[in-house]
This record gives C-alpha cells, structure tokens and sequence, in this order.
C-alpha cells in the first residue's frame, strides 16, 4: 500500500485525504494544532502535529515522512502587505519555511512531490494564460510561491508536480461573501479564474493515479463570464446584497486555460454549483 504524506490538513488538504484513504492509499496527516489532531485520527488518517517555521521544523517530521513514497505540501504562504510573518520586509518567511523543510525530504523515503501552488504566479498578465506563459507575481505570496516552486523543482532527489490552482470555491467557501453590499469593485470586465475544491481533490488523484510527475498543471474550471456578471448572480442566488462594480472599465483580461489538465489528465471539471 502506498503510503501519502499530506503537509497541511486544512480546507483543501483534509477532505483530500479522506478521499485517498478511499482510494486504498495509506495517509499521514498533518496539522498545526492540537485539537484537530482527533479528527484526523477518527478521520483513519495517521496523525502528526508539524510546525513548520522560517528557522526551525517540528521534530514530529521525520515520523511524519517515515516511509511515505508521496509528499503533498498544502500549505499557504499566509501574507499580506509585504510579509506577514516578519517585521522585516526583504525577508522570504514562506520561501525559508520551504528551504527548512527541503533536507528531512532529502533524507526521508519520499520520491514523489507535489506542491500546491496559485495562479497568482502570472500576476494580472492580459490574454490566455498557459503552462507556457512566463510567470510575473506582482504580489508578495505569488512572489514566494514561484520562488518556492523553484527550489523544489531544481532538487533531483525527487520528482516534483507543480499544481497552480485558480481562485478556490466550495460549499463551504464562495468569495461573493466577502463582496456582497461592497460599491466601487474594481476589474468589472475581468474573467474569473476559480475552481471547487471537489476538481481540485479529482486533479491531485489523478496526476498520483497516472504517475504525472516533473510537470507543471494550471488547473481552472473552463468558464470565464466577467466578475461583475458571476458575482451578481451568485449574490442573488444567495439572497446577499448585490455588489456594486466601479464604472471605469478594466483592461485586465487574464483568462487561465486548463487544457494541458483536461488533455493530459482526461479530467473533465465538475461545472454544477459554481
């Protein structure tokens, strides 16, 4: 049975091994608190409580990537403003958190990656966005992932998948939450970019089914109505107060394709409830 190690067991990463369990995969989990520790452990997921810093990594990692074939580093970079996690602005937290985890990999059984990364990787970049399209963050998370992206794939100790997803949505989830009743939204015009967590689940299981490592996946649900479009049915559809979107008009017309996943993959998204 092969053996999984899921780092970060949080919205996306939970439900993603309690549906690798079902697959016949064995799965360590893990989390940065105690009490979700039970959960995982009832869930049939072997528990492991692992902090990753920029300067140190729990010594619960070893146990955590003990005999583990597949490592899957689900973990946001958490940053806003310049950085989030130090006073120090010149300093890349996420990317030295990355950095620190990289020897115990080394050293450990894993021969398989798959990070987890954004499509935020391309910045506001005008036309269709592929696997081909040279990356350009403009914000500082964007910034660190493509940093981090890189010093997992140059390392030959393993293979490395990297997984750009677009803007995450799910039952439990949807940002016309966060936007509903709010005026002067700027970008009206421009595409969305999202995809649910059930074809982010369903994409992860089959670049691990079909051994698709040492690639590099956007991966966004095949529709791009504008925002002030999507978000104005989805607020009523929700009973929420309509948004209200600035007059200006945008140029930003990045539209990320998914065709590499949807070829490569066979994938077919899931389109129902987006």
């Amino acid at each position: 049975m092969t053996k999984i190690s899921i780092l970060g067991c949080g919205w996306l990463g939970l439900p993603l091994a309690k549906q690798l369990l079902e697959k016949g995969y064995s799965i360590n989990g893990s989390t940065t608190s105690e009490n979700k520790l039970s959960i995982l452990e009832q869930s049939g997921i072997n528990p492991f409580l692992v902090a990753l810093e920029s300067e140190s990594v729990s010594e619960t990692i070893n146990d955590f990537l003990y005999k583990s074939e597949i490592l899957i580093i689900d973990i946001p970079p958490k940053l806003r403003g310049n950085n989030a996690d130090s006073g120090d602005s010149s300093r890349k937290i996420f990317v030295e958190k990355i950095e620190n985890l990289i020897p115990f990999i080394e050293k450990s059984t894993i021969k398989k990656l798959l990070f987890v990364s954004s499509t935020s990787v391309y910045g506001d970049e005008n036309g269709n966005i592929t696997e081909e399209t040279i990356p350009n963050p403009e914000t500082e998370s964007g910034k660190q992932l493509l940093l981090a992206e890189a010093i997992l794939q140059k390392n030959q100790n393993y293979e490395t998948t990297i997984l750009r997803f677009g803007g995450l949505i799910g039952e439990d989830r949807h940002p016309v939450k966060f936007l509903a009743g709010k005026e002067n939204l700027e970008n009206p015009d421009a595409p969305v970019n999202l995809i649910h967590q059930d074809d982010c689940i369903q994409i992860i299981h089959e670049i691990i089914n079909q051994s698709k490592w040492n690639e590099v996946f956007n991966a966004v649900a095949p529709f791009h109505p504008t925002r002030e479009e999507y978000y104005t049915l989805k607020a009523k559809e929700q009973n929420l107060v309509l948004p209200k979107f600035s007059t200006e008009k945008s140029n930003v017309k990045k539209i990320v394709s998914s065709e590499k996943v949807e070829n490569s993959l066979s994938y077919q998204f899931r389109l129902a409830n987006y």
